[in-house]
């Protein structure tokens, strides 16, 4: 009886020990404990990376030169959360170059774009969300042109001057794995100035100088920041392959302050790739920007460059990438 009464009681601790394993997933061996990792499956990652270098050069060459070199890089990358009805996609934009000419090294192209964007699935094709947006530049740029006779250059940007962090609540359309149309009722935006010395002022011959007394990107004299409480913000964005080896990154911007409806403002990101092979790629890309706290004129930024990249993905592939059925890397 009492060799029954203890097989039962071991049976029973036996059988209790199995469903605690499949319960909490660890394993326990007495000193032992072995903890199963978590999925990680619903993150997808990717990442893009090219150089382009260009260099010229001239030695009693009868038709004219000038020595040149320019060095620029690319960046984009891309974490994709999905889970169920839930999303947070985060990309990252960056690009800085440089061109040297006689001795003399200006930028040629600089951008920190990040965009965050958490979203929840509402109905087919529609979410709620919230989005953060940020950009700045890397490094001080500089206008070269109509200056006074004893200058050569005029700081007119920097690092976090300006920077915009634009924070949106709203919904979104996404008919497809490749587009989205985000409205936002609710979006303001904070300006900085970290730097006033970019405060410039024309003067009446066209010439620019420096003044401190002057607003900067929509930030007044004496103040670093300004804040655009009640705005509206749309954004739509297109991510797809083109062909097998041509895809095309483009994302569109509007901004406006409700109280202010004559000045609304829009920007236009393009990237166009073309791959010629696994490292090598020719890039198009086309920023344009209307925006009068900026400028009054319309601002246009272009880069042509064939170099050498480099792309990694988690992306999951679909069976015909020219369909423009897959996620690309990159902003979306």
């Amino acid at each position: 009886m009492k060799k029954s009464a203890l097989c039962i009681l071991i049976t029973g601790l036996s059988l209790n020990q199995v469903y605690a394993q499949d319960s909490t997933r660890v394993t326990t061996n007495f000193k032992d404990t072995v903890a199963v990792k978590p999925d990680t499956s619903y993150w997808q990652k990717s990442f893009s990376g090219g150089v382009n270098f260009n260099q010229a050069s001239f030695s009693n060459w009868s038709g004219g030169g000038v020595n040149s070199v320019a060095l620029g890089a690319v960046v984009a990358a891309r974490a994709l959360y999905e889970r169920g009805k839930t999303s947070w996609d985060n990309t990252a934009d960056l690009q800085l170059g440089y061109v040297t000419q006689l001795g003399n090294t200006r930028k040629a192209a600089d951008q920190i774009m990040i965009i965050s964007v958490l979203g929840k699935q509402i109905a087919p094709k529609w979410d709620l969300f919230v989005s953060g947006t940020f950009n700045t530049f890397f490094a001080p740029g500089y206008r070269y042109d109509k200056l006074p006779s004893d200058q050569t250059r005029l700081k007119v940007s920097n690092f976090f001057a300006p920077a915009q962090l634009t924070l949106a609540l709203g919904i979104a359309y996404k008919p497809n794995d490749w587009f989205a149309l985000r409205m936002s009722p609710i979006a303001p935006r904070l300006t900085l100035l970290g730097d006033q010395n970019v405060r410039v002022r024309e003067q009446a011959d066209g010439t620019f100088v420096p003044d401190l007394t002057q607003k900067a990107y929509g930030v007044d004299p004496g103040k670093s920041s300004r804040t655009e409480w009640l705005a509206f913000q749309l954004q739509a964005a297109l991510n797809r392959n083109l062909t097998e080896n041509i895809s095309i990154n483009t994302r569109y911007q509007l901004f406006t302050e409700y109280s202010h409806l004559d000045n609304i403002n829009h920007r236009l990101d393009l990237i166009i790739t073309a791959k010629a092979s696994r490292y090598i790629s020719t890039t198009f890309g086309l920023i344009a920007l209307y925006n009068k706290d900026f400028s009054s004129n319309l601002q246009i930024q272009q880069t042509l460059a064939i170099g050498l990249v480099y792309n990694i993905s988690s992306f999951k592939k679909k069976k015909d990438s020219a369909k423009a059925s897959d996620p690309l890397p990159g902003r979306f």
